[in-house]
């Protein structure tokens, strides 16, 4: 990146040694206040976070500046760490909000949360999330840098680094290993990850399961690798400094002591989860010749801490100053999409297609008209119809080829929605969506605006036996909060779910068919918006109503035939959207559901009995055979789903 080096001399080490002293017994107070939380990781790195301090370019009086710095906490639970750092810098983040830490309705929860803490770029899930929402972050810089081009000074518009905060933990889940791969075929040399290597975990000694050498498995992934003593400020200086000039992305190895600080207490693993009391933070504090005044900041501290603040207000202001009036449209074009500008593919009821398909030329259209829509696939971009047409390869184009890493394809797509310019979206086989379920619920707490692409949704897919067929999934997924599970009955239900999505200021999953399905009469926005409508009334008075989504509607109105037959009145609810269906009033609901309602769903589908009298759906998993032998066996046809009907009447 060949950014200047921090302002760090000799001269200024006792100020910072000052500054981190303070600082350590900051988040020490912070914790026992609380009597809740991890003392010991914020202890141990306060002279790497001191030092970051004077490399960082952010403005606090903007938070949301495009160009500063981003700075993620993969440990979470360091958060007493990140939130003394945001108020001494000067965030709307109080000393009472420290006060409050782990209350109920503060700024200030057990992990970070975004948006609802200033600076908080991200919220914080399952160690080694943060990693790969790191790599994202850079994914998303380094695409934004290639679309914004050069400023008037012809330097680069996006020029800013990503830091990531990280421990043995974040490094032994493997979707770290996933996420740091692609980091280093990409060359994102923007990235620096911080190893705080402390040895120590909850259970006692690293040692006792984790034994790699972390420096060659970076090295062989394409970093740069460099090594520091993590409380000796001019060596972790010259280590940051050598990583922002680095031409990969960087791992620090920042060797601490976990709890330093904590008389009788540093170096033990006793300090990772719990206060470790007001006597020895006193002792501590005393030893270190400070105040022992609870969360005491001297006035030269504090002005120096916040001397970022003034430093990134003047930074943003020539950064402005020197946008091209070109970038500004870009910009104004990423961050404002005209959906209403998308030309939808055409379908024509009577034909047939899989709405794995009828999605892929759905997606292109999308893609044509808004320029922010990136996105790929976990190696199955063929299968899941995800190719943008024309609209080249990661880092100068629009596809992401995310290899086999659904654990980090998930992640990295938070960290791009969170960039704050492009929505990401990411495909798999529905019934590996399970590798993705902590960052789809870590994005759904934030309800950032990623879309999922899960094809192959049910035991249609046939052949590839049960392994390969998901049968709980949709559960699953629907009884996520924030988040909505589409599963369209056809290509032009598709259209519709897309359009209400897209309006959708949270994450949206598209579940949808290998095999083809019959075209029907095109759906509205407003229908799908409402979660269910009326597919098919009866002209006598109804006795059962069917219930049913994707690839189960079409056998509904063919069994509704047979019933009509019968001389018993039927109607059929396509519910492209079961959340959005459950949030509808009484009143529209008593138009759907009359007389009986039997749910047909390939799926265990248990959540339908919310609105069925009867569920018929799979009681265990699929087999190996084609699809439609597999429908067939298990009763998926419309002459079983009358006779079931029937039986319920």
């Amino acid at each position: 990146m060949h950014t200047p080096p921090s302002m760090i001399t000799h001269e200024n080490i006792p100020i910072i040694a000052q500054m981190a002293q303070e600082l350590r017994y900051l988040c020490a107070d912070i914790v026992q206040n609380a009597n809740s939380g991890h003392p010991g990781t914020p202890m141990g790195l306060a002279e790497v976070a001191t030092t970051l301090s004077y490399h960082l370019r952010i403005n606090p009086k903007n938070p949301l500046w495009l160009n500063r710095d981003r700075l993620i906490f993969s440990g979470g639970h360091a958060s007493a760490l990140l939130y003394a750092l945001l108020h001494l810098w000067g965030f709307d983040v109080s000393l009472q909000d420290l006060q409050a830490f782990r209350t109920l309705h503060s700024k200030t929860p057990g992990h970070p949360e975004f948006p609802l803490t200033p600076g908080v770029e991200i919220t914080t899930g399952p160690l080694g999330q943060g990693i790969a929402n790191a790599v994202g972050f850079s994914f998303a810089s380094k695409y934004a840098k290639e679309l914004l081009g050069a400023n008037t000074h012809n330097k680069p518009i996006i020029d800013h680094n990503i830091y990531c905060i990280c421990g043995d933990g974040d490094l032994q889940e493997g979707i770290s290993y996933e996420a740091c791969s692609l980091a280093g075929l990409h060359k994102l040399d923007n990235l620096i990850i911080i190893y705080d290597s402390n040895a120590i975990t909850i259970e006692g000694d690293v040692k006792i399961a984790f034994n790699e050498q972390v420096r060659e498995r970076f090295l062989a992934q394409g970093f740069e690798v460099f090594e520091c003593d993590g409380h000796d400020i001019l060596a972790i200086d010259s280590a940051l400094n050598a990583a922002k000039n680095a031409k990969a992305p960087s791992l620090i190895i920042a060797t601490t002591i976990i709890g330093k600080g904590a008389p009788t207490l540093e170096g033990s693993h006793q300090t990772h989860g719990a206060p470790i009391g007001a006597d020895i933070i006193a002792q501590g504090k005393r030893e270190a010749g400070l105040s022992e005044e609870c969360f005491h900041i001297s006035e030269s501290v504090k002005f120096f801490f916040q001397a970022c603040m003034e430093r990134g207000a003047s930074l943003e202001a020539i950064w402005n100053n020197n946008l091209t009036p070109s970038a500004k449209q870009t910009i104004q074009n990423l961050t404002n999409p005209d959906f209403s500008a998308i030309d939808y593919p055409q379908f024509t009821q009577g034909e047939s297609i899989a709405t794995r398909a009828s999605n892929g030329k759905i997606l292109n259209a999308i893609s044509q008209a808004i320029p922010s829509f990136l996105g790929g696939s976990a190696d199955l971009a063929p299968s899941n119809n995800t190719h943008l047409i024309d609209s080249g390869d990661f880092p100068k184009g629009k596809n992401l080829h995310f290899g086999i890493r659904e654990h980090a394809m998930g992640a990295l797509c938070n960290g791009i929605a969170n960039y704050g310019l492009f929505l990401p979206f990411c495909a798999t086989f529905f019934v590996f969506s399970d590798y993705m379920s902590p960052s789809v619920r870590v994005a759904s707490i934030m309800r950032s605006k990623v879309f999922y692409i899960w094809t192959h949704d049910s035991i249609g897919v046939g052949e590839d036996g049960a392994t390969h067929e998901p049968i709980e999934q949709l559960s699953h997924f629907r009884a996520m909060p924030n988040l909505l599970t589409f599963r369209p009955a056809d290509a032009n239900e598709n259209i519709a779910c897309w359009q209400v999505a897209l309006e959708s200021n949270t994450p949206c999953a598209f579940v949808l068919s290998r095999q083809n399905l019959p075209i029907l009469a095109p759906s509205t926005k407003a229908q799908v918006a409402r979660g269910a409508y009326l597919i098919k009334s009866s002209e006598s008075s109804v006795q059962i109503t069917l219930l049913a989504s994707g690839s189960e509607v079409s056998l509904a109105l063919e069994a509704a035939k047979i019933l009509e037959e019968q001389n018993i009145g039927t109607q059929v609810v396509s519910m492209p959207c079961f959340e959005l269906l459950c949030a509808q009033e009484q009143d529209y609901l008593d138009t759907l559901f009359v007389g009986k309602t039997l749910a047909i769903e390939a799926a265990s589908a248990q959540e339908l009995y919310r609105f069925a009298h009867k569920v018929f759906g799979m009681q265990g998993f699929g087999c190996s055979a084609k699809g439609s032998d597999l429908f067939a066996h298990f009763g998926f046809s419309p002459e079983n789903i009358a006779k079931c009907a029937k039986e319920l009447l």
